[in-house]
């Protein structure tokens, strides 16, 4: 690990990373039982960040965040505080608490660039303005800030073997979030947000609000499952282009994530009786098993001019 920054104890920045070990295994059991795959000083990287993005989901999700506009301009406040205190951690202009100075020691040590939590930041913001989006490209518009930018911090920490791995990380941001909101549909509402395109909703003739499974919600749960499905495969491209330990944490957590819209498909698409949820045996033996599984060598990019292949 490069040394922390000056004037931040080392017993602090453990406190941070075990900190952000809590809050994953807390929040994030699919994100925890993946890192479990990785070696230590890789894993707690992948906490670290995830910790930052909980975090910050904490404060536009908090029950009364948008509960009139007092309130929104208040979480408005909190979110920019919280952003500033973020950023000075990764300047080094102050002596940050625990879990920022893991989170900024592991940009500083990852390179993640900065810009990723400038359009992570500018997405959380948006929850505070907007509840519904009209079509699947508006949608994606959010999604690129608060999904697909998680998969372009995490892959520094995954130490991919070639460029090309980045669309397929981005793609499976995408995935996990689309699948989280498919699942989570009553909850948001709760929120006062719609994640489902209107336009969607429209050509089924689907309405949440309804919050009743009938036919017309059935066809619209059944299209989006396959849009996601097809975000996992195109996903699934970039697992060539990881060595075998990111291999394996990826795979892994694609597996458990992916499993959410099977339980969706056979509760009847019914997502508003209560929170669908793998067991914590069934990630836990996801993990172990994924331990024993020994990743085919995938041939590096350019290993015909240079002969290399992945061990």
């Amino acid at each position: 690990m490069t040394a922390s920054f000056p004037g931040v104890e080392p017993a602090v920045l453990r406190a941070g990373y075990r900190r952000c070990s809590e809050l994953t295994w807390r929040h994030g059991t699919t994100y925890f039982w993946g890192a479990a795959l990785l070696p230590r000083a890789q894993r707690r990287h992948v906490y670290a960040v995830y910790a930052l993005c909980r975090l910050a989901d904490d404060i536009v999700d908090a029950p009364a965040a948008t509960a009139g506009a007092g309130r929104v301009e208040a979480t408005r406040v909190a979110l920019a505080t919280f952003r500033s205190r973020f950023n000075e951690a990764v300047a080094g202009e102050a002596l940050p608490e625990p879990v920022l100075a893991a989170v900024a020691q592991t940009v500083r040590d990852q390179r993640i660039p900065l810009d990723c939590f400038d359009r992570f930041f500018d997405a959380m913001a948006m929850d505070l303005d907007t509840t519904t989006y009209e079509t699947w490209d508006d949608l994606l518009g959010y999604m690129e800030g608060s999904a697909a930018v998680i998969g372009e911090m995490m892959l520094p920490v995954l130490e991919p073997r070639s460029t090309a791995a980045r669309e397929p990380a981005r793609a499976l941001g995408f995935a996990f979030q689309l699948t989280n909101f498919l699942r989570d549909v009553a909850e948001d509402l709760d929120r006062g947000r719609v994640y489902l395109p209107q336009e969607d909703l429209r050509r089924f003739g689907a309405d949440p609000a309804r919050r009743r499974v009938d036919e017309a919600w059935r066809a619209l749960m059944h299209f989006e499952r396959e849009r996601n499905r097809a975000l996992y495969r195109q996903a699934d491209e970039g697992l060539a282009y990881l060595p075998p330990a990111s291999r394996r944490c990826v795979a892994t957590a694609r597996r458990l994530y992916s499993q959410i819209l099977d339980l969706i498909e056979s509760n009847d698409d019914d997502v508003f009786s209560g929170r669908l949820r793998l067991p914590t045996w069934r990630k836990a033996a996801t993990a172990l098993g994924a331990m024993a599984w020994t990743p085919r060598s995938a041939p590096v990019p350019g290993a015909a001019e240079t002969g290399r292949e992945e061990p």
